[in-house]
């Protein structure tokens, strides 16, 4: 039987274990802009846009913040038409449903359209 006397200096554990963990976070927080940035803004060969319900919220901000940027620009998704009242005959909007509290609470987040 062999018995080792391994000395370890504290401070540089600290240092090592602090360091991965900084370097660790850095990857994961660059994975996660990575798939919030590029994977929302999937759009297929033809240039259209292809909204899922997995990056329909992430591409509603980003069109709600700067919406000249996609003025012009084709969309594919599916949704249902929502009309009021006072839409004219060329208007109405592309809409689902969206779940936003803990008790199943939804609102109409839509997309306008002018035909």
């Amino acid at each position: 039987m062999f018995v080792y006397n391994v000395k370890v200096n504290s401070k540089k554990a600290f240092k090592l274990i602090f360091t991965l963990m900084i370097i660790v976070g850095i990857v994961i927080c660059g994975f996660t802009v990575y798939r919030i940035i590029f994977k929302s803004q999937s759009t297929n060969s033809d240039g259209i846009y292809q909204i899922t319900s997995n990056n329909y919220t992430n591409i509603l901000k980003s069109v709600h913040d700067d919406i000249d940027t996609y003025v012009g620009q084709k969309i594919s998704f599916s949704g249902y038409v929502y009309r009021v009242y006072d839409f004219s005959n060329t208007q109405f909007v592309l809409a689902r449903d969206m779940v936003i509290s803990s008790d199943f609470q939804t609102m109409v987040v839509r997309f306008s359209l002018l035909l």
